[in-house]
């Protein structure tokens, strides 16, 4: 048991100190902060989402393929991915990160995806920042939400959404998605 004057010191210090950690015995620690309040920042991103599964270079393939699969359900497929992001639509545009994660089809009922990935960007203010998205993404709407839930680097506490839009796929899976995002942060 700490004495009334360490006590005492410890307030007194803590109000004058930017960061103070005291440690309460073996089971816990607590951290007091006392700093100014940081100015949120909000951020808006374009960028397209090249998902390949076909052809000799995937940048999509399937982990998971469900044991008792009836007609027409694809329920339990898997996918992992490391999509490259670009500038423009075309494949042939500036790459600025990969989507790199998981998504796999989470309905009985309809095509919804369970989206877990990582937007991690390598470009200007970005370099080595990443984005995390975790949501259902509805791939046959026109345009889609999902919650950014968020970041690391530039982006840490980051807190969002981002609207996706098919701009262009074919019968072998492949796609390319026009992502806005929005994310708050520090």
């Amino acid at each position: 048991m700490a004495s009334f004057a360490s006590q005492t010191f410890l307030i007194i210090f803590s109000l004058f100190s930017p960061f103070f950690i005291t440690i309460n015995g073996e089971f816990s620690i607590q951290s007091i902060v006392t700093s100014t309040k940081r100015m949120e920042k909000m951020t808006h991103l374009h960028f397209y989402f090249h998902d390949t599964i076909s052809g000799k270079h995937p940048t999509a393939m399937q982990i998971i393929k469900p044991h008792n699969r009836s007609a027409g359900v694809s329920f339990g497929i898997t996918f992992m991915a490391d999509d490259p992001l670009t500038e423009k639509p075309e494949s042939s545009s500036k790459l600025v990160g990969r989507a790199q994660g998981i998504y796999a089809l989470a309905s009985q009922h309809d095509v919804g995806l369970l989206m877990v990935m990582n937007f991690a960007f390598f470009e200007g203010t970005y370099n080595g920042s990443a984005l995390s998205i975790l949501g259902r993404n509805e791939i046959f709407h026109h345009v889609r939400e999902m919650p950014v839930v968020g970041g690391t680097g530039i982006f840490r506490f980051a807190r969002g959404y981002a609207l996706a839009k098919t701009v262009w796929s074919n019968q072998k899976g492949d796609a390319i998605v026009e992502y806005n995002v929005s994310v708050v942060h520090y």
